[in-house]
């Protein structure tokens, strides 16, 4: 994937970046919305590394995406178009993380717009959802900022999960 936005350079996960998908998950604030809400072993920090890697070998164009702060290089979290099962339908998820000391500046809803108008434009999806926690108002926000509308709410791994949708007749 060759995609930037404003401030960010969207770049594949390799094995140097362990570390910094350790700092994410290894942070009760950074995981508290995500899957069961805790913080993962190092077993389960490779395990989903390689569930990352996975996704840019059945499509490059998929998986969660390094965020890189253009003018300082920092890594500032991730984000990517996610196949997900739901329903027993396979559906491409606009996923978004940013680092907790990199809130409440707009990374958010700047890499989820990316994704959408790429994926809307440029791979010509019909549709693109974003799972979101109950109890996520911020991840909400930015899916409602980008044009998405609440669907339906569904159980994911024991949790209430919303279904934000966008389709491409929403462009």
């Amino acid at each position: 994937m060759l995609l930037t936005s404003q401030r960010l350079q969207y770049v594949n996960y390799t094995h140097h970046d362990i570390d910094f998908l350790t700092t994410l998950l290894k942070n009760p604030n950074m995981v508290r919305y995500i899957g069961e809400g805790d913080v993962r072993t190092d077993d389960e920090i490779h395990q989903f590394f390689d569930w990352i890697v996975g996704h840019y070998e059945r499509n490059d164009h998929y998986g969660l995406k390094l965020l890189i702060h253009k003018d300082t290089g920092e890594k500032i979290g991730h984000a990517g178009i996610v196949p997900q099962i739901i329903e027993e339908e396979e559906v491409l998820e606009i996923g978004y993380w940013i680092d907790e000391k990199h809130w409440h500046r707009g990374y958010a809803k700047e890499a989820a717009n990316a994704l959408k108008d790429f994926g809307l434009n440029i791979l010509q999806l019909d549709k693109m959802i974003s799972l979101i926690q109950v109890g996520n108002i911020a991840s909400e926000k930015v899916a409602i900022s980008i044009g998405m509308v609440k669907e339906k709410q569904i159980m994911l791994k024991e949790k209430d999960v919303n279904v934000y949708t966008i389709f491409a007749s929403n462009r």
